[in-house]
């Protein structure tokens, strides 16, 4: 079962930025795009995650947040390691979401966008990071 709801995960995580660029390209979609992808993070995602800790709430017998060999520990049980994947596929998104509704707010050029995305998508806190010095300069370059 986590093997499933992993590659699930994967799948809806890639139908998410595929939805999150389709809206940088068709403008009127934009702000529907961000609220789909926000709902399926917080939404599907949520309730995998929430799922799968409980069936993984063995895991918390040896393994813990307090220490990275607790995390370590925890992570060695399916069911943690995979909602630890989704946790991150779904935050990622949750940003990727925020990036493109500031981008558009700001009147950032989308094309400027999408290797922001990118980066977030494989890298998530460096295409934040890419994104917040772009935003900062935003004017000068958009």
């Amino acid at each position: 079962m986590p093997e499933t709801l992993f590659n699930l995960g994967n799948l809806l995580a890639m139908a998410g930025w595929a939805v999150l660029i389709a809206g940088l390209a068709v403008r009127p979609f934009r702000s529907r795009s961000v609220t789909l992808v926000r709902l399926t993070a917080a939404i599907v995602f949520g309730a995998a995650y929430i799922g799968l800790m409980i069936m993984g709430r063995d895991a918390f017998t040896n393994g813990g947040y307090s220490s990275l060999a607790q995390v370590k520990a925890l992570f060695a049980n399916d069911f943690a390691l995979t909602a630890g994947w989704l946790h991150y596929l779904a935050f990622d998104l949750f940003v990727g979401a925020w990036i493109v509704e500031d981008s558009a707010e700001r009147r950032v050029n989308g094309w400027l966008i999408v290797p922001c995305l990118g980066l977030t998508f494989m890298f998530g806190p460096a295409g934040l990071l890419l994104y917040v010095v772009l935003r900062a300069f935003g004017s000068k370059v958009a």
